[in-house]
């Protein structure tokens, strides 16, 4: 009687993981879909000016990779770039300027504003500085974009184009990370997939939809929207910066866009797992506002939805239970096939799709731990800064 009862429990919970699955597959937006490109678009008659701001802090290491791709814009209208030196120690901004020396193309300007005051992160508050300087050219959009993103050489014309074309007031791109190691192989697409399953980009890019994120990596802004939105004072001290951005221009009636990047590229390497683990533990446990329901929430959801299958195809096996091992089984593939589109995006071999659910205990345990450092109040450390707030850590890239 109790090995039918266990037998039961197993097979119902199989069953109920594959119904998450089912519900995944057809109703989140088509979340798993890879084919959200940037929306078509047309020149414009007269190409409007623009303003990047590159916030820069210890990336001496990646400049030379990403920062000559932006002083190359080929782009028809005016342009300008401003880089916010956010104290580096590493000589970030000579050797910004001597980059451009020797690479000519946009205007490079480069500033250093000081440590940032209480309540703001230093990423927002370099933006702030550098959006204070583009404003003063009145350019009609601003570039965000990070220190370690490369951009193909028509990136910013065609940014332009698509806003101009779709009438968005935000036009974000997810920029392609890189995939190299062995550890960024198993997480980084994981990564990117378990961000469009929480911010499917079809809805971000519906008209009255309320679901709103960005990639902080590649956001083209209209100027006037940033102001009317307060962006970045409003979200000053944001734990995620982009999605709050998303939100303070959704709040404001603003058109969001975003989607996947094909010309627009991070290269900043991820070697070790610490490294990865770092990147999502700092900020894992804020995008749960720091609610202790929300953490078993979202544990025990991980745990059904992605852990449940192979669990039950295994216990199906031991016990003999044909019901728990298929429904176990049917989960598992769903799951796996939801997470292909992602691997071809990455160049990645079809081989890994069936080892999500170990990726997904990855992500589990560093959820677990971001919120184990929050109540340890040790705050969160980036770049040599700490903040003593757990909640004014930014994504900074």
């Amino acid at each position: 009687m109790g090995q039918t009862a266990r037998v039961s429990v197993f097979t119902w919970t199989a069953a109920v993981s594959l119904a998450a699955w089912l519900w995944l597959l057809l109703c989140q937006g088509f979340f798993w879909r890879t084919d959200v490109r940037l929306p078509p678009r047309r020149e414009p008659a007269e190409w409007p000016d623009v303003c990047v701001v590159v916030p820069a802090r210890d990336e001496a290491a990646v400049l030379p990779l990403s920062l000559p791709s932006l002083l190359a814009q080929d782009y028809p209208g005016r342009a300008e770039v401003f880089l916010v030196d956010d104290g580096s120690t590493d000589g970030t901004g000579e050797l910004a300027r001597k980059l451009a020396a020797r690479h000519g193309g946009l205007p490079l300007t480069v500033i250093s504003p000081g440590e940032p005051p209480a309540g703001w992160t230093g990423k927002l508050w370099a933006v702030r500085h550098g959006i204070a300087l583009a404003r003063a050219r009145g350019p009609e959009y601003l570039l965000l974009t990070d220190a370690d993103i490369a951009h193909e050489q028509d990136s910013l014309r065609l940014l332009v184009a698509a806003a101009r074309t779709g009438g968005f007031d935000v036009v974000s791109q997810m920029a392609r990370l890189r995939v190299a190691s062995v550890w960024e192989r198993l997480v980084v697409p994981a990564f990117v997939y378990f961000f469009a399953q929480l911010y499917p980009f079809r809805r971000i890019g519906r008209k009255g939809s309320r679901t709103a994120a960005a990639a902080g990596g590649c956001v083209l802004l209209r100027a006037d929207t940033a102001e009317r939105a307060r962006i970045p004072d409003a979200i000053r001290h944001a734990v995620i910066d982009d999605v709050a951005l998303a939100r303070a221009v959704k709040g404001t009636g603003g058109h969001v866009w975003l989607g996947l990047a094909d010309r627009v590229d991070s290269v900043r390497p991820y070697p070790r797992l610490h490294d990865l683990w770092r990147m999502v533990s700092r900020s894992a446990y804020a995008q749960l506002r720091h609610n202790p329901l929300l953490l078993l929430g979202t544990v025990a959801g991980l745990a059904l939805v992605y852990l449940v299958p192979p669990a039950a195809v295994l216990a199906g096996a031991v016990t003999g239970s044909t019901p728990t091992m298929l429904a176990g089984a049917a989960a598992w593939l769903v799951m796996a096939a939801t997470y292909l589109p992602m691997l071809r995006y990455y160049r990645q071999p079809p081989w890994l799709a069936p080892l999500l659910p170990f990726t997904a205990f990855l992500y589990l345990l560093m959820t677990v731990d971001s919120a184990v450092q929050h109540y340890r109040g040790r705050g969160a450390a980036w770049k040599g800064r700490t903040y003593a707030r757990p909640d004014a850590v930014t994504d900074e890239g």
